[in-house]
């Protein structure tokens, strides 16, 4: 990766480079259980939905920042992902003015051919079956922490909240940071 960044770094002098990663996460009607305290003898519960309706937050993090660019959709798709790349590379402002490599996994949406990446974006796709290699995981359980064992009644509900908590998430960048910035992760290069 840090090969990666100076490639970029050297073919383009005096641009700055910067580093992100992005993974999708589905959520949907059926809740999110984790462990809770409950009185002796007492098994706690959780209602749900058994329905199938699901909702799909894509997360563009730059670890060694904490910034985040957040997306919700309702599928996956590789045109949906193209427009979501074209999306992301104008909000960061990528260009012939600043680079960006992104790392992302190998999910079938994510691979070339016939997937449009923007001008100033350089993608580099993790080794198959590692996603303990991918910073943007360990951003669901933060995501998930409204809803998580709760029930939420409809779609539309869970649109609302998982919007308010990515909006919040993008606050605090020093939190996003200490989680995704690992040790091997590279840095931003400032134009020399």
């Amino acid at each position: 990766m840090a090969d990666v960044v100076a490639e970029e770094a050297a073919a383009h002098p005096g641009t700055p480079v910067e580093v992100f990663c992005t993974d999708e996460h589905r959520l949907g009607l059926k809740p999110v259980l984790r462990s809770v305290w409950a009185p002796k003898g007492q098994r706690p519960t959780a209602l749900g939905h058994h329905r199938f309706h699901c909702l799909y937050v894509t997360a563009f993090v730059g670890p060694s920042t904490g910034e985040t660019v957040w997306y919700l959709t309702d599928t996956v798709s590789k045109p949906l992902f193209a427009g979501l790349l074209a999306a992301f590379a104008e909000a960061v402002g990528a260009g012939p003015k600043k680079r960006v490599v992104l790392l992302l996994d190998n999910a079938g949406w994510h691979t070339l051919p016939n997937l449009a990446v923007p001008d100033g974006l350089r993608l580099v796709h993790l080794p198959p079956y590692s996603p303990e290699l991918q910073p943007a995981e360990t951003l669901w359980t933060l995501v998930d922490e409204p809803i998580v064992n709760t029930f939420v009644p409809n779609l539309d509900k869970l649109i609302d909240t998982i919007t308010e908590r990515c909006s919040n998430l993008t606050t605090r960048q020093p939190e996003i940071s200490s989680r995704t910035n690992f040790a091997w992760w590279p840095k931003n290069q400032a134009p020399v």
